[in-house]
């Protein structure tokens, strides 16, 4: 029942929303304040990301590499990543065939001491071959009081930024708390949070999301949208799913995984059409 009303509230709040401009998945928008700009629609490589593996890295990184191209060659420049999901590799050879500063990536990193994102940031250099990265997340916070829980690793990826190693930074969150508290931390550029019109694998009902992901639209920080699909459980509705988050006024972009060419072109098709009317 939970997951019903969900999904009616959110049909209810997309009728609200009313009219919008036709979009596509190549659109070139620009990331809230972080002066980035990049495809409406991402590559996500990490769907069942975990343990270093994910649906997508077991295309192997010639597999990926070839869906990264595809990928490319119909606009879709920005590239979603994290070490978690043991995708950097394959991201590596995408961007060796494409160009290695032609794609907007964005990694993410687990680890919670300064030392270690500081590690890491050597490392997803080395790992994706290239001299800088363009946004780097904190991984999966859970906690209301990460802000000052990370404060080392903040340090560490704002420095970053002033030395020109980051473009922007941000965090992903999984508890309504968690992102209540990335709405109100000034330090946060970039925020990816789970948003769909079900309620399926999100940290609250849709309303609640929107209204914090409202406010850090009002902030000027860059929001992208995952979870589209509801980690799979909304496949069965792909128009609907679909349609929801391009017309969220307060998301800049989303990121969905694909695992095959037929899978990318169908949502590519669709989102021009289902984004109107």
């Amino acid at each position: 029942m939970g997951g019903l009303l969900a999904g009616v509230r959110g049909r209810a709040l997309l009728a609200a929303a009313g009219p919008v401009a036709r979009k596509s998945a190549a659109d070139q928008v620009m990331l809230g304040s972080t002066g980035i700009k990049l495809s409406r629609l991402a590559i996500g490589t990490g769907t069942n990301g975990v343990a270093k593996t994910s649906v997508q890295g077991r295309l192997g990184i010639n597999g990926f590499a070839e869906l990264l191209t595809h990928a490319f060659d119909q606009g879709l420049h920005f590239w979603e990543s994290a070490d978690q999901y043991g995708t950097h590799l394959h991201l590596r050879e995408g961007l060796r065939r494409v160009g290695r500063n032609n794609v907007v990536v964005m990694t993410k990193t687990r680890s919670t001491t300064a030392a270690d994102v500081q590690a890491d940031l050597d490392r997803f250099r080395r790992e994706l071959g290239r001299d800088y990265l363009d946004i780097v997340l904190l991984h999966c916070q859970t906690s209301d009081n990460w802000p000052q829980e990370m404060a080392g690793p903040m340090e560490v990826l704002e420095r970053a930024r002033e030395k020109g190693i980051i473009r922007a930074h941000g965090v992903s969150c999984h508890t309504i708390g968690a992102l209540r508290a990335a709405a109100r931390t000034p330090w946060v550029q970039v925020d990816l949070a789970r948003i769909n019109p079900r309620q399926a694998a999100m940290d609250a009902d849709p309303e609640t999301v929107l209204s914090v992901l409202r406010e850090m639209k009002r902030a000027g920080k860059g929001v992208i949208g995952m979870k589209i699909f509801g980690a799979g459980r909304l496949t069965h509705d792909v128009d609907g799913s679909l349609q929801y988050a391009a017309r969220l006024d307060v998301l800049d972009a989303f990121t969905i995984g694909f695992a095959s060419t037929t899978q990318m072109d169908e949502v590519v098709t669709k989102l021009p059409r289902v984004s109107v009317g």
